[in-house]
């Protein structure tokens, strides 16, 4: 007879979530308390498909299916934490997932746009988010954002992508904040830096990994 481990409860997963506070961000710079405040009260468990719940608050990225992983809490942290938010700020967020960074930054920011490319994972995140009038999801490529919302105080791309197109830095303000995993050459960085003009900028900030998101690859030259 094969015995099933026991369902986690509630309290069980309220102890995870203040462990991971305590240990994953508390020690490692995640400085702005409200950031801090936030990820301890969002339930991270209701994000992820439910046989990844026990999971969820793990220093690791943990599979979605369908290609896709949910950022550590400590790559995302940081990178909210570099966004510098403000409360009046209209976000747009690329790589919803299952709508977790969505969640959290719902709590912190006037308005949230948080733009999904796989279909399964849209729907997660709208039914994981259903009720919270500041967050809309959109299902579409990454790549593209949302213009149709545009133009945004700050974007938040909650992955490693290889180049940041233009098309996508334009959906900011001028002088807007903008805070991506980046991944050159296999090494995974966090950065930030802001769009000014036709220009942006981007500037590493941690050596952390970060989970790759799709439709960011740089172009690859031909040789002969």
């Amino acid at each position: 007879m094969t015995l099933s481990a026991p369902a986690l409860r509630h309290d069980d997963f309220t102890a995870m979530r203040q462990a991971m506070v305590a240990s994953q961000l508390r020690t490692v710079a995640v400085s702005d308390p409200r950031v801090v405040a936030a990820m301890a009260s969002v339930p991270r468990e209701r994000f992820v498909p439910a046989h990844a719940a026990p999971l969820a608050y793990r220093d690791t990225a943990i599979d979605l299916g369908q290609g896709r992983s949910l950022n550590t809490p400590l790559a995302t942290a940081r990178l909210l934490v570099q966004a510098r938010l403000q409360s009046a700020d209209r976000v747009l967020l690329i790589g919803a997932a299952g709508g977790y960074s969505a969640a959290v930054l719902a709590g912190l920011v006037a308005q949230v746009v948080a733009v999904e490319s796989q279909p399964e994972l849209a729907a997660m995140a709208r039914d994981a988010l259903a009720g919270t009038a500041n967050v809309t999801v959109v299902e579409g490529a990454l790549e593209h954002g949302h213009p149709a919302d545009a133009p945004y105080d700050v974007l938040i791309v909650d992955g490693a992508i290889e180049e940041l197109p233009a098309t996508l830095a334009s959906q900011v303000v001028d002088g807007g904040r903008i805070v991506s995993g980046l991944v050159e050459r296999g090494v995974f960085r966090l950065a930030a830096g802001a769009h000014r003009g036709a220009a942006t900028a981007l500037a590493p900030f941690a050596d952390i990994d970060s989970v790759r998101l799709p439709g960011f690859a740089r172009p690859r030259s031909f040789t002969f």
